[in-house]
């Protein structure tokens, strides 16, 4: 076939075929656009899953009567004028495609009214790139859009559909996520005229937490941390779940970027290795994070949905997102300086107290850590065994100041040890209840946090291979390993670039001895040629370092004395990340007076 211009209707479909995957997508791209018209309630009905009907009302400031039919064109928008407009979209949508490619594969019609206009004027697309005349209608301010027979000039993109139902339930999971960025926007969802989802805006914290919890579920606030944290010109607010507090599925992992909702890994990676020592192995935390930014700095054009963006700054962007979850999963937020938060809590309903109270005292020791499968702690090297000993020797060796305390009658956060029940858990007395501690576990997380600081504050020790590790990797990763010399030395490795495409590898931290090195330093050059950094050293020490937090700690099984609980309780005050093992499982459940009362239904 000769070179020849495809049709406007054929390069539509094409279009489509990146835009319009299935029917969520259409509602994604036509309620964005009702967050761009500034819409504060936005009515959505379905019919059969959103092949037959997508009809989609909002009350925002409507389109002109002369830019109708303009509006169903191709790259027609008022959102964007010049390249410098692109460089910095501030909108959810820009690229005035959206219409065009929907009108390609379904009937559309667009009704609208602008504020102070006698009526609203009307279009419908037909088919070959065709659109009516505008003809006048009674609809209020704002604009409505039906969607009909989804890829009807398609037939074989709908074998590619799922049921209704579960075309339907990508729509709710939309709606329900878009809800979450949108908290000034009323949305109501309808399918097959049965009212799904009807949310009020709101506006409060308390409506907008009411919110939260309609989606995610009541438990989401009362095990999440509020995060606010500003840095050079970034900004991360939002909620991240405690580690306890986790997912077998990624599917409560909501973050937004300037409202956005999207997917990236370098996000992804972030929010890894800040939970990467407090979570369970297989679970997933939950959070809902919102990260502002100069829309300069970050790149929204990158998916043809929209989807995916790209920061120009990735580096800092990264660190700064791990920096904040960092901090903020160590030091969760609280009530008043003084009042730790509960890291668990276990609630009963009054109503069934006398029949589940047996049920309910056995989960509240059901995290006995000694049933967990420890790692055999490794062979090291004399001089870091010492240095570590030593360490865990003056974790052993706290109390004293703790007495002082007790005898001001002051109740610290954690309270004060009354008992050490089946030589394992330290039941303590709050201001505002009790507390059962793993003597264990807690110890395990003091202990780890402290060889993890003393071996970072330390010189590394790093003892040179008898044999050297020589190996190929492509010449952009030789080219990185010349670049990252300031990153592996202080860590105890010399890498050095020995040809176009070879590596040697002449020593090694002591501490990881026994590690497959090559794999481990191609990895990193991996983790640096992605995202232009890696913690996968800080990892592989960190997992010698828990296995020998583990066996350092106290045992279960062995009493302590009432100024031993004490001095752990402190250390506990005092050590961030204190409320989860190194296995990401509780150290301590909390019980409040109120919630004592429950269990004997006192006052009832």
């Amino acid at each position: 076939m000769r070179i020849q211009c495809l049709s406007s209707q054929l390069i539509n479909q094409i279009a489509a075929g990146e835009v319009v995957e299935r029917p969520v997508s259409v509602v994604k791209e036509l309620v964005e656009n009702c967050f761009d018209a500034g819409a504060t309630t936005i009515h959505i009905d379905i019919e059969q899953g959103g092949t037959r009907l997508i009809k989609i009302r909002d009350n925002g400031c409507g389109i002109e009567k002369d830019d109708l039919r303009l509006a169903l064109s191709r790259h027609a928008t008022s959102k964007i004028a010049c390249l410098d407009d692109l460089e910095q979209v501030a909108t959810m949508g820009f690229r005035g495609e959206a219409l065009a490619s929907i009108s390609s594969v379904a009937y559309v019609s667009l009704i609208s009214r602008i504020a102070g206009a006698e009526c609203a004027w009307r279009v419908e697309s037909e088919e070959a790139d065709k659109v009516s005349t505008p003809s006048p209608d009674p609809h209020p301010q704002g604009t409505t859009i039906e969607v009909r027979e989804l890829f009807y000039s398609i037939p074989a993109r709908r074998k590619f559909l799922k049921t209704e139902k579960t075309e339907f339930s990508h729509i709710e999971m939309l709606i329900k996520r878009l809800a979450l960025s949108h908290f000034e926007v009323g949305f109501t969802l309808v399918h097959n005229q049965k009212e799904v989802v009807k949310l009020k805006p709101a506006l409060s914290l308390a409506d907008k937490q009411q919110r939260i919890a309609g989606i995610c579920g009541a438990q989401f606030i009362d095990q999440s941390s509020v995060i606010e944290v500003n840095s050079s010109g970034l900004q991360l607010s939002g909620w991240v779940g405690l580690p306890t507090f986790s997912r077998s599925q990624q599917d409560m992992q909501f973050f937004y970027v300037n409202h956005r909702l999207v997917r990236d890994k370098l996000v992804a990676h972030a929010v890894k290795q800040a939970y990467q020592d407090v979570l369970y192995h297989g679970r997933h935390p939950v959070f809902i994070l919102y990260l502002a930014l100069d829309p300069a700095l970050v790149d929204v054009n990158a998916h043809p949905a929209k989807l995916e963006v790209r920061f120009r700054e990735g580096r800092l962007v990264h660190d700064f997102l791990f920096s904040a979850l960092h901090r903020g999963l160590a030091t969760p937020s609280s009530a008043s300086p003084l009042t730790l938060t509960p890291q668990h809590v276990t609630s009963v309903d009054s109503a069934q107290v006398s029949q589940n109270h047996s049920r309910t005292a056995r989960e509240l020791t059901s995290y006995r850590m000694e049933q967990m499968p420890f790692r055999q702690s490794s062979v090291l090297p004399s001089q870091i065994e010492e240095q570590m000993k030593r360490y865990m020797q003056v974790s052993q060796e706290v109390g004293g100041a703790s007495l002082v305390t007790e005898q001001n009658n002051e109740l610290p956060p954690l309270g004060f040890a009354i008992a050490h029940i089946h030589a394992t858990f330290i039941l303590a007395e709050t201001a505002t209840g009790v507390i059962l501690v793993d003597a264990h576990a807690a110890h395990e997380r003091v202990t780890y946090e402290r060889l993890k600081q003393a071996f970072l504050q330390g010189n590394i020790p790093s003892q040179p291979l008898l044999l050297p590790i020589m190996f190929s990797v492509a010449t952009e990763e030789a080219e990185i390993v010349e670049q990252m010399h300031d990153f592996f030395a202080p860590l105890g490795f010399e890498v050095n670039r020995s040809g176009v495409d070879t590596v040697v590898l002449r020593a090694a931290p002591a501490l990881l001895s026994d590690s497959n090195l090559e794999i481990l330093v191609r990895d990193v050059i991996a983790d640096f040629r992605v995202f232009g950094m890696s913690q996968r050293i800080q990892e592989h020490s960190n997992e010698i370092l828990a296995t020998m937090a583990c066996h350092g700690s106290v045992r279960a099984q062995r009493r302590l004395s009432r100024e031993e609980m004490n001095a752990l309780l402190r250390e506990m005050e005092k050590t961030e990340r204190s409320g989860q093992c190194n296995h990401g499982r509780p150290t301590w459940i909390a019980l409040s007076l109120q919630e004592l009362d429950k269990f004997f239904m006192r006052g009832q």
